[in-house]
């Protein structure tokens, strides 16, 4: 019987892990972020104004995203990233710009408005390249959301002392390695259902994708599997999450059969930051309640509002 709370999940931690991440941020920073906004009147409202934006990130690549801020809100505002699953497309932030927050929904490489050079398809990312830490597709989504970070860093409009990052499943886990990566910007982090975690262990947990993508390249690959294991253990978010230092919430539904619920408490044990944990016995992979149960108080299956970190809420 599955017993996900005590469940055993080893990450080995490569030598070199803090100098390979070194290198990419060293890559990113030898490209001006030169990021572009435009405002866009047709999907700007009375209260929101919504910009589309693109940026320079990691290998020279132009990332876009939307960017929308409160109307006629004086700043500067807390700031905040959201970050995607794996398969769906960041959508226009308004409701969050209604709650007081610059935010910044970001588009990474391989999604329908990054993907001119960079278009692995969905099943296909988790194991692009996956024999070669350096050039697995991973490295430079990882990096993609550093630098929308950095966008909110170099506006006028947002407090830098307030940027925090949302998202669940791929968004969870992508906001717990930014949280590692740049442990002196991110002051709270909210991630449901993390992906990315316990990366070779998932697998042997579920057979539901974007994990089934490892056990079938391993099936038509059998002698790769080492090579597999040390690839993905620079990016397993077990090996990050020693080194958040931001509050973190995280939110697991129990019944998740696609980030297995066993990786989800293993994160929540290697964190050595403020934490709060929340897990939902006859959730799946929305990872809490909906509807009325979130009204009376529950978290809603699509993210924990930021704000729950006190020291993080707009003025």
């Amino acid at each position: 019987m599955r017993d996900p709370e005590n469940a055993t999940v080893d990450v080995e931690l490569p030598e070199d892990f803090d100098d390979f991440w070194a290198a990419g941020l060293a890559d990113c920073a030898s490209y001006p972020l030169d990021p572009v906004l435009t405002e866009l009147p047709n999907l700007s409202t009375d209260t929101v104004i919504v910009n589309d934006l693109h940026f320079t990130s990691y290998g020279g690549l132009r990332i876009a995203g939307w960017y929308a801020v409160p109307r006629d809100r004086p700043g500067p505002l807390p700031g905040l990233v959201t970050i995607p699953g794996y398969i769906s497309e960041p959508t226009v932030p308004k409701e969050w710009a209604e709650l007081g927050y610059a935010t910044l929904a970001i588009a990474p490489r391989g999604k329908l408005r990054s993907n001119d050079v960079f278009d692995p398809g969905y099943p296909g990312l988790l194991t692009h390249n996956i024999v070669d830490p350096n050039t697995y597709g991973y490295r430079g989504f990882y990096l993609d959301v550093v630098r929308a970070v950095e966008v909110l860093l170099d506006r006028p409009d947002v407090d830098n002392q307030r940027i925090g990052l949302q998202g669940s499943s791929q968004g969870g886990g992508l906001g717990i390695s930014t949280a590692a990566l740049m442990p002196d910007v991110i002051r709270c982090v909210a991630a449901g259902a993390p992906y990315l975690c316990g990366i070779m262990t998932a697998p042997t947990l579920t057979r539901s994708y974007p994990y089934e993508e490892i056990n079938e390249y391993l099936r038509i690959h059998p002698k790769d599997v080492d090579r597999v294991r040390e690839t993905v253990a620079y990016y397993d978010g077990l090996n990050f999450a020693p080194k958040v230092q931001a509050p973190t919430l995280l939110y697991l539904g129990l019944e998740d059969d696609v980030c297995p619920p066993e990786t989800g408490f293993a994160l929540h044990r290697a964190l050595t930051c403020e934490k709060t944990l929340h897990t939902y016995p006859h959730c799946a992979h929305h990872a809490g309640p909906s509807g009325r149960d979130a009204d009376r108080g529950g978290l809603p299956c699509r993210a924990p509002h930021p704000g729950t970190v006190n020291r993080w809420t707009p003025n």
